[in-house]
């Protein structure tokens, strides 16, 4: 399970993405600008590759369109509307078991193994040529 909110409470203001947006990016984005992507990419032993520049880290489009089709057959997504998302997130990780959020999770016992995977997965790709 993994918990996600919309819109995001940033430092200086509230983002402008809506529920939709966000879920839709879960599905079809990648996995340099969605952590569950890259948290389910990188379980699933999908390499992280550097693409375009070498700056961004993807899955490349063969892994992105795999992850989307797991995705599709597994995934499923439920919501509730709260005024304050953020703090219903931070209520949420405190009081169920969430291993796949990262981010004020550091108490749960998943939390070292896929932090781990993830720093891993980035330094081998950031040592990796760039993906054509």
């Amino acid at each position: 399970m993994y918990a996600g909110i919309a819109p995001r409470r940033l430092a200086t203001r509230t983002s402008r993405q809506n529920l939709r947006s966000r879920v839709r990016y879960h599905f079809r984005g990648d996995a340099e600008g969605c952590t569950l992507r890259l948290t389910l990419g990188c379980l699933l032993g999908l390499e992280l590759r550097r693409v375009g520049s070498g700056r961004r880290l993807t899955f490349g489009q063969t892994g992105e369109r795999e992850l989307s089709d797991w995705m599709a057959d597994n995934a499923r997504v439920c919501w509730l509307a709260h005024p304050e998302p953020w703090v219903a997130k931070t209520e949420l990780i405190a009081s169920v078991d969430l291993p796949l959020n990262l981010d004020q999770n550091t108490g749960n016992a998943f939390h070292p193994y896929l932090s781990d995977l993830l720093s891993s997965a980035r330094a081998r790709a950031r040592s990796s040529p760039i993906a054509s």
